[in-house]
């Protein structure tokens, strides 16, 4: 029966990584894209239909905008890699018992490069 070889299914990617690969597909361009201009961006064999509903999964999420181009719709991201990856952090924080706990052990992992630019951030430069 098709569909069904074990293989096939540890290849499969999961919801979150598809929506993370259309999210870089559309952070790495600067205009909107088509389904099938995602389709083409992205590694592996991949369904129109699948990239279609990871779009309205995204757009139901608010993380992707539709433009009308006809009849066809183009996809851009409702927010830039940074934003999306700071709300995150954001909620993160929120979620836990205690945030100052957290931040500190987020601290302590950081790498020398990361721990300088987050300083100068605090310290009021450009970093």
């Amino acid at each position: 029966m098709a569909g069904t070889d074990p293989r096939a299914r540890a290849e499969r990617r999961s919801a979150g990584e598809l929506e993370s690969e259309v999210l870089a597909a559309l952070w790495a361009t600067d205009r909107p894209l088509t389904p099938a201009e995602i389709q083409a961006e992205i590694d592996g064999p991949l369904a129109y239909n699948t990239v279609h509903t990871i779009l309205k999964r995204l757009y139901d999420k608010g993380l992707v905008l539709r433009d009308a181009d006809g009849r066809r719709g183009a996809y851009r991201p409702a927010k830039n890699a940074a934003e999306l990856t700071a709300e995150a952090m954001h909620e993160a924080l929120d979620r836990g018992p205690d945030p100052i706990a957290a931040l500190q052990q987020f601290v302590t992992g950081l790498r020398p490069e990361e721990e300088k630019a987050l300083r100068d951030l605090l310290a009021g430069g450009a970093g």
